[in-house]
């Protein structure tokens, strides 16, 4: 894949409540160079002047309102608006380096499909962080390791940065499905990041860990709750090793069905159900219908894509 060698970045920065912070935050981001190609506010519903505040201190910026709730939520609802080559994940709360940026972006280009912040190699460091929570965090590394093959050192931090065309491999919730009468639709809470590291994990693609440093909070109070967050990371990881063996299998299935319809040294059978659905009359698709299973449909999809 032909990546630009002069990516447009496009930093996403998910906000609730963050006035004060981006009155520090949206000016140092837009002092960095190379300058970024755009700054998009999520806003969350915030009660305290956010929208207003980053349209003051930042003309320029692009503000847009989540379609539900939870932090992954305003992620997703960033990355679809996005209209550079790479995304940068940035907290409004003041604990990342807007001069980073620029490490993060040239991993990417040296080859990474996904570039990930550690507090914990060389070069990093966090002044924000507990005992507790940095022996908890080497725990919840060991086992994400242990279940997709990695070597993180940091799986909880959330200054990241990809390339925008691995989107669809990351496989998030739609921004414009209704939200369940209770909960969260899975993706959507705090369990984003943990969600996106065994998703790019999963696909099989180039991650690059890079060195940052976590400074405190400016203003307010984290929403860290140190047990309970750890907890949900360990459900993500399990929900998310039971939905990668899933595809796993699912991709084995659809390769057996291949090969089984594919005739020795040639290519899948042409049916007329095939033709019927390929064309371009509504008419003969209803005259030649495929069936009503899911599975035939997806086989024949994948047999086309191996065709072509």
């Amino acid at each position: 894949m032909q990546r630009n060698g002069n990516p447009r970045v496009s930093v996403v920065v998910p906000t609730r409540n963050e006035a004060r912070n981006l009155e520090v935050v949206l000016p140092a981001i837009a002092a960095v160079r190379p300058a970024v190609h755009e700054v998009i506010v999520v806003d969350g519903n915030s009660v305290d002047g956010t929208i207003e505040t980053a349209r003051r201190v930042l003309p320029w910026v692009r503000v847009i309102t989540q379609t539900r709730k939870g932090k992954g939520n305003a992620m997703a609802c960033g990355f679809a608006a996005v209209t550079g080559d790479i995304v940068v994940m940035f907290d409004a709360d003041g604990s990342a380096d807007p001069a980073e940026i620029p490490a993060f972006v040239r991993a990417l280009i040296a080859g990474a499909d996904f570039a990930k912040g550690s507090r914990f190699v060389r070069g990093g460091g966090s002044d924000d962080i507990t005992l507790l929570r940095k022996s908890g965090n080497a725990g919840l590394n060991g086992v994400a390791n242990a279940l997709f093959g990695t070597s993180y050192t940091d799986l909880c931090y959330g200054y990241n940065a990809f390339w925008i065309d691995i989107l669809p491999t990351l496989d998030l919730p739609d921004i414009h499905a209704p939200a369940p009468a209770e909960g969260m639709l899975w993706g959507d809470g705090f369990e984003i990041e943990t969600v996106l590291n065994c998703r790019v994990a999963a696909a099989g693609l180039k991650i690059t860990e890079v060195p940052s440093m976590e400074r405190e909070r400016i203003f307010g109070q984290s929403n860290l709750r140190t047990f309970a967050d750890g907890t949900r990371v360990l459900r993500t990881l399990a929900a998310e090793r039971r939905r990668a063996q899933h595809h796993r299998s699912e991709k084995v299935r659809l390769e057996e069905t291949s090969r089984a319809l594919t005739p020795p040294g040639g290519f899948p059978a042409i049916t007329p159900e095939a033709l019927a659905v390929n064309g371009s009359s509504a008419a003969e698709g209803a005259r030649y219908p495929l069936g009503p299973s899911d599975g035939s449909r997806r086989g024949l999809a994948f047999m086309e894509e191996e065709a072509s």
